[in-house]
């Protein structure tokens, strides 16, 4: 085989592999835990958007919703919760701004802030907890693996960036803990679960990837995700006003790594700037960090894996984005302190994820 061709074939199979990954590990893992909150794509860099190009920045405002109050122990939905009005239903809006700069053809650098507007409450307590505030901060650097000059029918972005707790991990709510509708006021200040807090309270490292290969001129295979691995230990902040003396790895908040996948197909509508997509999403929190300086304290580790369309409609350097997620699948896994104590918490999911984001590129 001549090596022009030897060279060809080995691209596209390294270019299917990526974007294949997710699909072919779904068959035995998922997507979407509460507290995953990875860095979402800002359009792919196909005809329907095109790659940004050398000395071009692009801004992409994003929003994620979602209501998680299905209570699940590993795969197995707790319907009682509901039928027992003890639901703890999480309300998350988070709104990011992104900012990419193309320096090369083939490297970029970007900078990732979210804005988190968050609610808890039990179903049936008319105690509610709130939040907002500035999340916590992602700097990186991306680069294709080959020249998109020279290379256009698909390519794989790889990118290393930077985990910075700019968060608040510690926001307090002060609420009335008599809840029995008569007598005085009982006032006292807690913090808020760690699933609203807009900060985790370390740093991290990010690896993430994007691919794509254009399969036809009505097909585009794409893939990408990935891996925030935290500094692990706790971050110091106390779950409740008192310590306790039997569970002491859960008296403070994990500080925990989080992943995401995503794979999917793109087809043009035949209206002129507009795509679909469609692909399954799996997101979620380990049990276990990557790099375990220690795996103490509390964390919800889980995934759920979804699946959904989506629409692309891009204009004159400007792109609307918007999916639906249905969650397929859900599983709470067993954390590090349920191991020690022989037990198993749970977590609350939610049915759907929505997303839809803005981009401008100048």
């Amino acid at each position: 085989m001549p090596a022009t061709r030897r060279s060809s074939v080995l691209r596209r199979s390294v270019l299917f592999f990526f974007a294949a990954l997710p699909l072919l590990t779904l068959s035995a893992w998922g997507q979407g835990c509460i507290l995953a909150r990875s860095p979402e794509q800002s359009g792919l860099p196909t005809e329907q958007g095109g790659l940004l190009q050398a000395g071009h920045f692009q801004v992409t405002i994003a929003e994620r919703h979602q209501f998680s109050y299905q209570h699940f122990v590993g795969d197995v939905y707790q319907e009682y919760r509901a039928q027992d009005r003890t639901q703890v239903e999480n309300r998350i809006n988070l709104v990011t701004v992104n900012l990419t700069y193309q320096i090369t053809p083939r490297i970029s650098a970007e900078i990732d802030v979210p804005w988190l507007f968050a609610s808890r409450k039990e179903q049936s307590s008319p105690i509610k907890y709130n939040s907002t505030g500035v999340g916590d901060t992602i700097i990186g650097v991306n680069s294709w693996l080959w020249n998109p000059s020279h290379v256009t029918r698909g390519n794989v972005s790889l990118g290393l960036g930077l985990y910075i707790p700019t968060g608040n991990d510690d926001v307090t709510n002060t609420i009335d803990s008599n809840t029995s509708g008569s007598g005085p006021a009982v006032t006292e200040t807690v913090p808020v679960d760690y699933s609203i807090q807009p900060g985790s309270g370390g740093w991290g490292g990010v690896l993430q990837w994007m691919a794509y290969s254009r399969m036809s001129t009505n097909l585009t295979v794409y893939s990408d995700g990935d891996y925030i691995a935290m500094q692990g230990g706790t971050n110091g902040v106390a779950r409740g006003a008192t310590l306790s003396t039997t569970t002491p790895l859960e008296n403070y908040d994990a500080i925990a790594d989080q992943y995401l996948l995503e794979a999917g197909l793109e087809v043009p509508t035949g209206v002129r700037g507009l795509a679909a997509t469609v692909g399954p999403r799996w997101e979620g929190v380990p049990a276990y960090n990557l790099f375990p300086v220690s795996n103490d304290g509390f964390r919800r580790p889980g995934y759920a894996v979804s699946v959904g369309p989506g629409i692309e409609y891009t204009w004159h350097g400007n792109i609307l984005a918007g999916n639906l997620f249905d969650a397929v699948h859900r599983d709470r896994t067993s954390s590090y302190p349920d191991s020690v104590y022989h037990t198993h918490g749970d977590a609350a999911f939610a049915q759907y994820l929505w997303l839809a984001s803005y981009t401008h590129r100048f």
